[in-house]
């Protein structure tokens, strides 16, 4: 299943806008700031029900009350998505074919691969971004891990909000709250424990044919907790660890504290990766996304790749159009030509300006 067109409404930059699509490359081109990501945040949001963007604060057009996206597929699928502002934030809807939902179950997704410069940097300087590239397949593979995360997290508030209590008040209600965050956190990890292993079934493989020389690439799970009984391994240190969670105000363990480590040939990227071997890195994983999701949804997954050809050299280019073969593919750019001159011309091309 492709996207065919879609209409944007109030859509962040955009006041009401229709595009039709080709089920190939579609090549997205026009001048900085007139639109191009915002596009492709569009189809990422009727695809999965969320936005690409850390943050949905300004989807709704300035000055207006309301945005919509409608999208058609190849097989005459309608996906609307209808966000609206209200005195408690933003409300949203998603329909497919009319049937309302609140949240995309992983069955009604498309599945979708973005990618985009700023991960280039994510992964060898934040922790969190690599945190959220793990997690961020696990939504798009894994049903129920977005209600796992989402109770994870919203039990971690809690938690935090009674640290800021007075200490005699704390040790009396903690406990209950250390043992249901242990619970989730231990069934949050060996989610990402599974992912990770998967992941290194052909990482190695994938890593050496896009960087062209023999090398092994593993992904690690790097926690001050012990991955074996994580969940009661963390209950103890919650409770040994009380007074210091306490003085700080937060919560210091756990998977929201935890980080991914890549280690090429036995070695940590973070200390000898170059920025060719950080960009094989970053497609391995890619690739390896774009693997998992076909495996799941069978079907190919919609690439979005935000202006990431001038971040490649000619291999890695090679590597990546090897990679867009049989999915349709959407990528941005201030110059077509630089992207057709690898493709043959082969695309449809969309101006923005």
């Amino acid at each position: 299943m492709v996207i065919t067109s879609a209409r944007l409404q109030n859509y962040r930059s955009y006041t009401d806008s229709s595009f039709e699509f080709e089920s190939h490359v579609n090549i997205i081109v026009g001048p900085n700031a007139s639109g191009k990501t915002n596009l492709l945040d569009a189809l990422y949001y009727a695809a999965t029900g969320g936005s690409m963007k850390p943050s949905s604060e300004h989807v709704v057009r300035h000055e207006q009350s309301w945005a919509r996206i409608d999208c058609m597929t190849s097989e005459n699928q309608t996906r609307t998505v209808k966000i609206k502002q209200s005195p408690t934030g933003l409300q949203k809807e998603l329909l497919l074919d009319d049937k309302l939902y609140r949240r995309l179950p992983k069955d009604r997704m498309l599945p979708v691969v973005l990618f985009e410069p700023n991960h280039l940097y994510f992964i060898t300087t934040s922790p969190d971004m690599r945190r959220q590239l793990i997690d961020g397949i696990l939504e798009k593979s894994q049903e129920g891990f977005i209600t796992l995360k989402n109770k994870y997290v919203r039990t971690l508030r809690q938690r935090n909000a009674l640290l800021k209590q007075p200490l005699d008040q704390v040790r009396s209600q903690i406990f209950a709250w250390d043992v249901r965050i242990s619970e989730l956190a231990g069934q949050y990890t060996e989610e990402r424990l599974k992912l990770l292993r998967k992941i290194n079934e052909t990482s190695s493989e994938i890593y050496t044919s896009i960087a062209g020389n023999q090398h092994s690439l593993l992904l690690t799970y790097e926690s001050k907790i012990s991955a074996t009984n994580y969940a009661s391994n963390l209950l103890t240190k919650l409770q040994a660890r009380l007074e210091l969670d306490h003085q700080r105000g937060f919560t210091g363990y756990g998977p929201h504290r935890d980080d991914i480590g890549l280690l090429i040939d036995d070695k940590d990227m973070r200390d000898v990766a170059s920025r060719g071997e950080t960009r094989s890195i970053l497609l391995t994983l890619k690739v390896t996304e774009a693997q998992i999701l076909e495996e799941v949804h069978q079907q190919k997954p919609i690439l979005l790749l935000d202006d990431v050809f001038g971040e490649l050299d000619g291999s890695r280019r090679k590597s990546l159009i090897s990679f867009m073969q049989g999915s349709q593919t959407f990528i941005t750019t201030t110059d077509a030509d630089v992207v057709n001159d690898h493709l043959g011309k082969n695309s449809y091309l969309i101006s923005t300006s």
